[in-house]
């Protein structure tokens, strides 16, 4: 491992400059140039065509669904969208290309000269300068078979799978964020999570981080002071997770700075993320644009959208994130370190669609963020990823709030819905979870706890009205928690 300096001392002694370039590979159904499916997780080389493969004689046709994707992302971002954009070759030896070449965007992109507001955990707003959006195909997957770590190092031999070749893309490149200093790991994480929503509130992607949807390449460079020039740049490339990302900038500033503090020069190179121990190390010299020969595509006409769609696309932008959850949490009257909560446990649909269905927001809360909580934990899935509805968690709720059930038995019902037993509704009859409410069948509980007790009886007699827990907690246990606990007080008071 690298020399380190303390991260405090990183911080204090050098400024930190961030660039992030973000990928999102578009949700369409076939890929950027030609038709075949854009799919994930199907056996290797069967989503190919020609044109996947770049095989002689096949000509490449731009998806008009990615186009319109492309613009969504650039007028989200407060783009600027070209009235007329071209593609480029990028010449660099790609294995999991098979053409050797990737069809971008070079100095003609989609979008440019854009912004986006990040708002960070203590509600600080910090702004990103968006230098361009622009469009491009994935590569396909290499997988190196034989070395320790699943890297080509040591590896005997390579696979290469082209499903992915081809796919769309988005690339978000940002100008040099500035100002950050020592928060540079949260500005990091909380952009690329901010972009992470905007996506799916687009509709343009599953912007699932896990498959690889969404990726960041980190760029850092440390300087001696916010006036010096800008530092040697490192970008660690395909960091796919938040909390990578943000482990990440730490490390680098960490890193370059005690190669800084002892004299020596920062190189300019990618490096690889380790993800098992928080580290980076070396990967290639990094190569500078003209290094990519980039030329104009000469398979690919011009792109020049329509200005009234660009407007029709512009006019049918949903509520983008930030908006919505400082609309959501003043109807809802959250507090701001509640509706932080709520934002990082990915529960904001699912209490908003609850709401939706007739549960209280504070109700919706309580089971997203509680229960549901728990048991999404305890599965090792996400919240969304429950076999429940927020309709059933609402009809649930509404059960509570007419006195069918307990907050225990509720609580019950939950585990059977959870369980593939039906509604809220189906597995309280099955299960017999009802409260008991028949004053009744509550009496001869009620005198039955009364015969056995008679030495609380007494306490209660006496005036020590706080002993008739004992005989309530007697009557829920006889009536397996379904007694109303209330009413079961006030028999107890009056037999007494």
């Amino acid at each position: 491992m690298s020399e380190l300096l303390s991260y405090e001392e990183a911080a204090s002694r050098f400024d930190p400059v961030l660039g992030l370039e973000v990928h999102v590979e578009l949700g369409t159904a076939t890929k950027m140039f030609d038709a075949a499916p854009n799919e994930f997780g199907d056996a290797p080389n069967t989503l190919v065509t020609p044109v996947s493969l770049g095989l002689p004689g096949s000509l490449p046709v731009l998806n008009e669904k990615a186009l319109e994707y492309a613009i969504r992302i650039g007028l989200a971002l407060n783009c600027e969208i070209a009235e007329t954009c071209r593609f480029a070759r990028k010449n660099y030896f790609y294995p999991d290309l098979t053409k050797a070449f990737q069809t971008s965007q070079s100095d003609e992109p989609i979008a440019y000269d854009g912004y986006l507001d990040v708002e960070l955990e203590d509600g600080t707003v910090f702004r990103v300068e968006i230098e361009r959006a622009h469009m491009e195909e994935d590569a396909g997957k290499n997988t190196h078979i034989g070395g320790a770590d699943g890297r080509i190092q040591g590896a005997d031999y390579s696979l290469v799978d082209y499903n992915r070749a081809g796919v769309p893309l988005v690339e978000i490149v940002t100008r040099p964020i500035e100002g950050a200093g020592e928060r540079a790991p949260e500005v990091a994480a909380a952009y690329v999570q901010t972009l992470r929503d905007i996506f799916r509130a687009l509709g343009v992607s599953e912007a699932r981080m896990e498959r690889g949807n969404v990726r960041a390449d980190v760029n850092l460079s440390l300087r001696t002071s916010p006036d010096a020039p800008l530092g040697t740049r490192t970008e660690t490339k395909n960091v796919n997770s938040f909390r990578s990302i943000e482990r990440a900038v730490r490390y680098e500033m960490r890193r370059q700075g005690a190669i800084l503090a002892s004299g020596g020069s920062v190189t300019q190179e990618t490096r690889h993320w380790h993800e098992d121990d928080g580290t980076t190390s070396s990967g290639r010299e990094k190569s500078d644009a003209e290094d990519y020969r980039y030329f104009p595509e000469p398979d690919l006409v011009p792109v020049a959208p329509d200005r009234a769609w660009v407007e029709e696309i512009r006019a049918s932008l949903p509520e983008l994130p930030t908006q919505r959850r400082r609309r959501l949490k003043d109807e809802w009257g959250f507090s701001d370190m509640e509706m932080r909560d709520v934002v990082n446990a990915d529960a904001l649909t699912p209490i908003e669609q609850t709401v939706a269905a007739g549960a209280s927001a504070e109700a919706a809360r309580k089971w997203w963020m509680g229960e549901l909580s728990r048991v999404a934990k305890d599965r090792s899935c996400s919240l969304t990823d429950l076999p429940v509805t927020a309709t059933q968690v609402a009809q649930l709720q509404g059960l509570v709030d007419d006195g069918t059930l307990t907050d225990k038995l509720a609580r019950q019902a939950l585990a059977g819905v959870l369980d593939g037993e039906g509604d809220p509704a189906d597995v309280v009859e099955k299960r017999g979870l009802k409260v008991v409410s028949d004053d009744g069948a509550l009496t001869a509980a009620v005198d039955d706890a009364i015969a056995a007790n008679p030495d609380i009886v007494e306490k209660i007699r006496g005036g020590k009205v706080q002993a008739a827990g004992a005989l309530v907690g007697a009557v829920m246990k006889a009536t397996r928690g379904q007694a109303d606990a209330a009413r079961v007080r006030e028999i107890i008071m009056e037999r007494v």
